[in-house]
This record gives C-alpha cells, sequence and structure tokens, in this order.
C-alpha cells in the first residue's frame, strides 16, 4: 500500500517523487468535520451525503480530537446497548490512531498507518486544527 493524492487543499506537487517527502505533499482535503456531540446516527447521515468514509471529530473548541470512519461507526451502531442517543464522544478514541503533523514523512505516517491498521490519518497543525488527511491506497 502506498499513499494516494487525491484532492490537495493546496498547490503542492503532485509528482510522484512526493511520497518521499512529507505528509504535507500528498494529504488531501480532510472533508467534512464535525462536533463530537453530533450523534452516531446523524453522522452516519452526513458521511452519505458527502459520499464520504470518514468524519474529522473536533470539539467545542474546533480543534480535532479524533477521525470516525463508516465502518466504525456502523459496528457501534449494531454492538449491544447502542441507542440512537450515543454520541461521537461516546466511541472516541476507540480505535484512534492519532495523527500526523505536516512534517511527518510520508514513510513515518505509512509505517504508523499498516501498524494500527488504519486507513485514513488526520494531518493537524500544533494547534490541533485539521488540515487534510492522508490515506493508504488498496
Amino acid at each position: 500500500m502506498t499513499p494516494v493524492q487525491t484532492h490537495s487543499r493546496s498547490t503542492r506537487s503532485t509528482h510522484p517523487a512526493a511520497v518521499h517527502g512529507t505528509v504535507a505533499d500528498v494529504m488531501y482535503a480532510a472533508g467534512p468535520q464535525v462536533w463530537n456531540d453530533m450523534t452516531v446516527e446523524v453522522a452516519l447521515s452526513v458521511m452519505a451525503a458527502a459520499g464520504t468514509g470518514h468524519l474529522i471529530v473536533c470539539d467545542e473548541d474546533g480543534q480535532c480530537t479524533d477521525l470516525v470512519t463508516r465502518a466504525r461507526l456502523t459496528a457501534v451502531r449494531t454492538g449491544l446497548g447502542y441507542t440512537d442517543r450515543v454520541r461521537l464522544r461516546d466511541v472516541a478514541g476507540v480505535d484512534a490512531g492519532g495523527f500526523a503533523s505536516p512534517l511527518t514523512t510520508v514513510a513515518e505516517a505509512e509505517h504508523v498507518m499498516r501498524r494500527r491498521r488504519l486507513g485514513v490519518l488526520p494531518v493537524v497543525d500544533e494547534d490541533g486544527n485539521a488540515l487534510g488527511v492522508i490515506a493508504l491506497s488498496r
């Protein structure tokens, strides 16, 4: 698996040599960002409407706290004890893989993603604001 660049937020290079650089060279737009008090049901609806498989979860200060995937939320929804009142903060950190800095090398990010079996890793700045995501191709 190797990182894939799709739509970049910036004008960074899309040259194949970029995979030897930093995460900032290959990240793409973070996609929808939601608050941690959103219910799982609403989050799944937002994903469906946006045509995405993940959401960046933010706290009340707008800082990135988690990334949730459709697979993770579907598993929560089918679990015992689930109600339609379960919020993203209630499932946060279950399988969180952390975050990457824009200065993290692509090789380091790939290593972390493979070791933790993550398909997507958020890229955040020093203040915790989501800048984008990096994804592994299948």
